[in-house]
């Protein structure tokens, strides 16, 4: 609650209003071409669980989670398929400004039982997958790119 209504509406921006955005470009010229296609949002593990201190961006991606899944419906009998990746931690310079921090680093390292954060290059394969013909009867659906996140925190960490 300490946030800002700034701060609110940029993240929201961001978030939620871009994601709206692109996926009215891009499914109205998908409709135009009249072929179907595959759109594929970025959310993140934040869009299927809470967090403490985070409520401004976890509203953020639950509500690109509930575009995904409303487009999905929308579409689908014009042969658009609409899902998301949802990643958790991943190895990029907005992860190392908020997770650098050595005790922060070992704590959020230690909630992905693989004992890593992940890598752009999975989240791209991830995304690769859902633009392919080999996820043609996916959608409205979701693939956790984790590390093991969303089922628990490593015992042994």
């Amino acid at each position: 609650m300490e946030q800002t209504e700034e701060n609110w509406d940029q993240v929201h921006g961001i978030n939620l209003k871009g994601v709206w955005l692109s996926m009215k470009y891009e499914i109205r010229q998908m409709l135009k071409q009249g072929c179907g296609g595959a759109v594929v949002n970025m959310s993140s593990v934040a869009g299927l669980i809470g967090a403490a201190g985070a409520g401004v961006y976890v509203a953020s991606k639950h509500g690109v989670m509930g575009l995904t899944k409303s487009a999905a419906i929308e579409y689908a009998t014009h042969g658009i398929r609409v899902n998301a990746v949802c990643p958790a931690v991943i190895e990029t310079p907005m992860a190392e400004r908020a997770f650098g921090e050595p005790a922060v680093n070992k704590r959020m390292v230690s909630l992905h039982p693989l004992g890593r954060f992940g890598k752009p290059i999975e989240v791209a394969k991830a995304v690769l997958w859902l633009c392919s013909d080999k996820s043609s009867f996916t959608t409205g659906q979701y693939i956790g790119i984790d590390g093991g996140l969303l089922i628990g925190p490593n015992p042994n960490a």
